[in-house]
């Protein structure tokens, strides 16, 4: 059985499709010139005309946001956001969501070994791996994405339930998509750089009537890294694709639509990282010939995913203040990987298929969502009242793998180190494109249905007071004898006060919760436990210095979470710690400090402890099982005293621009917390995790840039060195990050 068809979108099509897009639109406007007929000279009577302008962002600095399910300022916002802008993630040459939030403090990397493959990341500590969004809706399947079609990328912080559903203690991350706009805009940029590192990106926007537009998003990428398999010199690569297309239609108007679509495929030679040394940590010196550069995986090896999503919004204006928006999304996720972990002897070229992660996945949801917004005096009071509803339907399986002969078509039944001589044997080389299924999938539909309600309230001047709550409830059926059912029924609250006494300042004090039930994401479990809650207590403040071009925020913060739930989707422990906490500092400043200098950057302080140790159900007896009491009081996984991230550009004249920053982590942990028995974790009477050093990233940027064209230079890495991005936090593996890296982009716009 062959799982993956022949490539649909190959380098060719994708570079035939910027060139026929760029052809068309030129030859569109030389005929409209040509066909233009001669009108007489009239003197015609003056009229005055008065409109409003609609603008996006530029920038480093965002001043709209719909992560509050409405368009918002941030700075009017009672909880923390940071957002990453388009015009950020261009200087920096960002091409996955991965590498846009290293701009975000306080969030780390995991690396995944099977249970959670994909984009996961750790957000003030906690997983984000259920609470990340397209333009508002749930995107949470295991694949990595792309920013070739993001506006911006928004991080609401803190619990958010109320506003999102489910969700996890560390806040939301929210895509931005870009749509059609009122405007004949088109964009075509290549990219060149070592590690074999190309890219082709095409924007083409064009008007097509007063109030209609379409805009198609086109991306090509490939790169390696500096690690290499020294038995055959085969590299960890990325191999990704991607088109989207948005049309508009009453763009401005009272009934607004558009209609969007987007396709990704990956075809990676995935890197499962390094495991650690004797003395926990990675290897950052030669142990037995291993180095940070050992790659044990081969281009036999894959991460192959295909990903579309068709998205039908409405918006009708009853008047300037009141509206109803309903989205509709079909999403279809299709994901196949076969992984070489790293083991603890070299490489060698007999063993490329024996010890490898397998999977097959299938993730198919259709989502409805309807939000009404108005503004209304009330009892001498301003309201702002946003009610809702959410409908989600999932259905989701998944098997593991195996290899097959090519030549008879059947399965090999041996594992391991028989499985690679019997390969050899069969004298035909392991096809990547080769792969069975295996085993008893495990299977997952659910039905999730929402209704929530949010009043922001001034009752005194320059005083709001918000009150939210939404209630969810949910129906699911699973394939696991031990848990074939879930069905449970959740409220999730909101409140905030501000006070802004000018429009410059905004204090405000927010709590917000958040749960996730016993079974959400394949988390089993042998008996139901309670679901996983988390709440949140934040002040912070908001001001915008310098006539509003620079803006600053500060909070400080406590999450707590109970029944912390674990990422290896199939585990029996499933319950990693019965309750947790995060007490942070976040300072962050975005925007311009003069005409030509522009900043955006972030610290985070945490202060993280696990409470109480995990409580887990013995599969075997039933029997109630605690985790090490010497667990309590240690700081959680993956979760760094302090990260900082710093980006600036100066605009030495009208066409030189220069640019440079850091992004830093402290040491990070990798442990499990939910064992019995510590063991080698507590060695010699004291906490002694495998752990990640800490890092400095120090990238830079030049840039010539024309009305009409630009061409950028980036180096990434600048000082070459060493570093330890992604942890595979139950602690077994760590990946390192790539080398020095230089890449030239040349942009042209018509």
């Amino acid at each position: 059985m062959k799982y993956h068809k022949p490539n649909p979108l190959s380098k060719k099509s994708v570079y035939m499709a910027v060139i026929l897009a760029t052809q068309s639109m030129l030859a569109i406007a030389e005929e409209q010139q040509e066909s233009a007929p001669a009108v007489a000279e009239v003197e015609l009577k003056k009229i005055q005309v008065k409109a409003t302008a609609i603008t996006k962002d530029t920038g480093y600095q965002a001043t709209k946001t719909r992560v509050g399910k409405t368009l918002q300022d941030p700075h009017d916002i009672p909880q923390a956001i940071t957002t990453v802008t388009n015009d950020l993630m261009h200087d920096q040459q960002v091409g996955s969501l991965r590498e846009a939030l290293r701009n975000v403090s306080g969030l780390t990397f995991n690396a995944a070994e099977g249970g959670r493959a994909g984009d996961n990341f750790m957000l003030r500590g906690f997983y984000s791996f259920g609470d990340i969004y397209l333009d508002g809706v749930r995107d949470t399947a295991q694949y990595n994405r792309e920013i070739f079609n993001l506006e911006q990328v928004d991080v609401l912080r803190g619990s958010a339930a109320m506003l999102f559903g489910r969700g996890q203690a560390g806040g939301v991350i929210n895509q931005v998509s870009k749509m059609a706009e009122l405007d004949n805009e088109n964009t075509i940029t290549g990219s060149l750089g070592n590690d074999d590192y190309h890219q082709v990106t095409g924007d083409f926007n064009r008007q097509l009537t007063d109030t209609a537009a379409i805009r198609v998003n086109v991306m090509d990428r490939h790169e390696e890294t500096y690690r290499k398999n020294p038995s055959d010199g085969d590299h960890p690569e990325i191999d990704r694709k991607g088109i989207a297309l948005s049309f508009g239609a009453g763009i401005g108007t009272d009934n607004e639509f558009f209609l969007n679509h987007i396709y990704t495929q990956t075809r990676d030679v995935p890197d499962y990282g390094i495991r650690f040394d004797a003395d926990k940590r990675p290897l950052s010196s030669s142990t037995n010939g291993r180095t940070d550069k050992t790659f044990w995986g081969n281009d036999d090896n894959f991460d192959d995913s295909d990903t579309r999503m068709t998205t039908a919004i409405f918006t009708h204006k009853f008047s300037k203040d009141t509206q109803i928006r309903t989205q509709i999304r079909d999403a279809d996720y299709k994901r196949g990987y076969w992984a070489k972990t790293p083991a603890n002897d070299l490489p060698t070229e007999d063993n490329k298929i024996g010890g490898n992660v397998t999977r097959k996945m299938h993730y198919e949801t259709l989502n409805l969502q309807s939000d009404f917004s108005t503004k209304l005096d009330l009892a001498g009071m301003k309201h702002e009242v946003l009610a809702g509803v959410e409908y989600l339907k999932e259905d989701n399986y998944r098997h593991g793998l195996q290899a097959i002969n090519p030549t008879t078509g059947l399965a090999y039944t041996q594992t391991g180190a028989a499985l690679n001589a019997a390969i050899a044997a069969s004298g035909v080389t392991y096809n990547r494109h080769i792969a069975a299924t295996t085993g008893v999938p495990t299977k997952f539909e659910a039905d999730n249905y929402a209704v929530y309600v949010q009043d922001t309230v001034e009752f005194i001047p320059n005083w709001k007071l918000l009150l939210g709550m939404r209630r969810d409830e949910l129906r699911a059926n699973y394939s696991s004898t031990t848990s074939p059912k879930l069905s449970y029924g959740e409220n999730s609250y909101r409140a905030g006060l501000s006070w802004q006494p000018q429009p410059e300042a905004h204090y405000y004090a927010a709590w917000s919760d958040s749960f996730s039930p016993t079974a959400d994401l394949y988390q089993l479990t042998v008996a139901p436990q309670p679901p996983e809650r988390s709440k949140t207590f934040e002040i912070g403040s908001k001001w915008l210095f310098l006539d509003g071009d620079l803006a600053f925020r500060t909070a400080l913060y406590t999450s707590t979470k109970d029944w912390e739930r674990n990422t290896d989707l199939e585990s029996t422990s499933a319950i990693l710690t019965k309750k947790r906490r995060t007490n942070g500092l976040e300072l962050e400043a975005t925007g311009k400090l003069t005409e030509k200098l522009e900043v955006f950057t972030g610290v985070s302080l945490m202060d993280a402890e696990i409470l109480e140790v995990a409580e887990n159900v013995n599969a075997t007896t039933g029997a109630i099982t605690v985790a090490d009491a010497r667990f309590k009081g240690v700081r959680p996984r993956n979760t760094p005293p302090v990260t900082f991230n710093f980006w600036t550009t100066y605009s030495l004249n009208s066409a030189w621009k220069i640019g440079g920053g850091v992004e830093a982590k402290a040491w990070r942990t990798a442990y499990q917390p939910s064992a019995t028995n510590g063991g080698a974790v507590f060695t010699g009477g004291g906490f002694h995790p495998n752990y990640a050093p800490g890092y400095a990233r120090v990238d830079a940027m030049v840039a010539y840039e024309q009305p009409k064209w630009a061409v950028r230079l980036n180096v990434k890495n600048v000082l070459d060195k060493e570093y330890y991005d992604a942890v595979y936090d139950n602690g077994g593996l760590v990946t390192p990050g790539n080398r020095r890296q230089a890449i030239v982009t040349t942009e042209f716009k018509f």
